[in-house]
C-alpha cells in the first residue's frame, strides 16, 4: 500500500486542487489564472508560497525551530529578509546544522 508523502498530507485540500489544475494545464501559470479568474502575478504568488509550504514540512523534520520561523513568513507573520536573519543567526550559533 502506499503511503501520502508528509508534504502532500500537511496540504490544504484547496491547495491539492490548485495542483492537479497546474498539473493539468501542463504548468502554465496563464491558463491557471484564467480558470480562477485573477492575474498572472496573483497565480505566481500563490504558486511560490505554496511551494515554501511544502519546503518547510520537508524542513520541519530536520529542525523545529527553522521551520516555525519558514512557516511564520509563508503566512505573513514576519517578512522573509527578518527570517533569513533569524534563521542565519541560529544555524551559526547551532554551528550550522
Amino acid at each position: 500500500m502506499d503511503v501520502l508523502p508528509e508534504w502532500l498530507a500537511t496540504l490544504e485540500e484547496e491547495e491539492v486542487v490548485f495542483i492537479k489544475k497546474f498539473l493539468l494545464a501542463s504548468g502554465s501559470l496563464k491558463e491557471i489564472a484564467q480558470q480562477y479568474g485573477v492575474t498572472y502575478p496573483t497565480v505566481r504568488l500563490r504558486l511560490d508560497k505554496l511551494i515554501q509550504k511544502i519546503k518547510i514540512s520537508e524542513d520541519s523534520a530536520n529542525d523545529p525551530y527553522i521551520a516555525l520561523v519558514k512557516r511564520l513568513a509563508v503566512k505573513d507573520k514576519l517578512d522573509f529578509d527578518t527570517a533569513k536573519i533569524l534563521i542565519t543567526e541560529y544555524k551559526k550559533q547551532t554551528g550550522g546544522k
